[in-house]
């Protein structure tokens, strides 16, 4: 079955949704977007998720084109249209059509996409046996370059960080900003656990503030975990006791190794199982 594409104010056959080679999302990475899960036909944290495309919308002064009740009706009339029971949601605003310059006040009315589709995991094999991970060594932006809590269409900086991983074949590489402190992996949140004591980067050493992030700190602390958010160095990645990511896609997955170093024993943590099948259970309503 062909998608139906949510483009601007209404559903288009996927055949039908273009953007102008003149929108500067296109030319210039000028737009934000949010990746929201669908779990069992219902919509995870979508008000969280759309207070956050306002948040960075505002941030960098681009009008969503509707308001916030408005396009939670559009989402799940898309999410509803393609009969996605477990899926994937891409919200994306950009700038719009403009000129071939970087004046974004050409563009006279921003473009609105909505994709509710399947969406591609990781193997489970991984989320087992654990994920293996470098260090990049691409520098994550600068927070008074591009804050990090700005969710935008301009991605470069992670995926060169990616490309370093993929290269020697892990699926993800740990991120760190310019003084040397972790900030997030390309496109999850990055946790530790020493002595029973979770950390995590705190939003200003350059990670993203995650949905999916909040959500695990919040079980943990439920667990009575004590979640501490705080500068870490690689060093403290290569002596945690355990180490994970979070994230839309991910979930919750255990690092085994990073840079050639085992972490803990090998074989994803008891924390981090625990915190995988809460969150698991948590998404799917099976607990409060």
């Amino acid at each position: 079955m062909a998608l139906k594409i949510w483009l601007n104010d209404k559903l288009v056959d996927e055949a039908e949704a273009k953007v102008s080679v003149f929108d500067h999302g296109l030319l210039y990475g000028d737009g934000v977007f949010e990746g929201i899960r669908v779990y069992d036909g219902r919509i995870f944290e979508l008000e969280a998720h759309v207070r956050r495309l306002f948040d960075s919308a505002r941030a960098i002064r681009l009008q969503v084109p509707m308001g916030k009740e408005e396009l939670i009706r559009a989402i799940e009339t898309t999410v509803a249209a393609n009969r996605v029971h477990d899926g994937y949601i891409r919200l994306v605003v950009t700038r719009g059509v403009g000129t071939l310059g970087l004046n974004p006040f050409t563009c006279k009315n921003a473009g609105l996409i909505i994709i509710a589709d399947k969406i591609q995991l990781y193997p489970e094999e991984l989320y087992e046996k654990g994920m293996r991970v470098i260090s990049a060594t691409t520098v994550r932006n600068h927070p008074l370059a591009l804050p990090p809590q700005i969710k935008s269409l301009n991605y470069l900086n992670n995926i060169l960080a990616k490309m370093e991983a993929l290269d020697v074949d892990v699926p993800e590489a740990i991120m760190y900003n310019h003084e040397g402190y972790v900030a997030e992996a390309t496109g999850d949140n990055v946790f530790i656990v020493r002595n029973r004591i979770i950390y995590a980067p705190p939003v200003e050493a350059g990670s993203l503030e995650g949905i999916t992030r909040a959500v695990v700190i919040r079980l943990a602390r439920q667990e009575g975990l004590e979640v501490v958010e705080k500068n870490l160095t690689r060093y403290d990645l290569y002596v945690c006791d355990e180490l994970f990511l979070t994230g839309t896609a991910a979930e919750v997955i255990g690092i085994v190794e990073i840079d050639g170093r085992a972490i803990g024993d090998g074989r994803p943590g008891p924390i981090t199982r625990l915190l995988r099948d809460r969150f698991y259970s948590y998404a799917r309503r099976k607990e409060k």
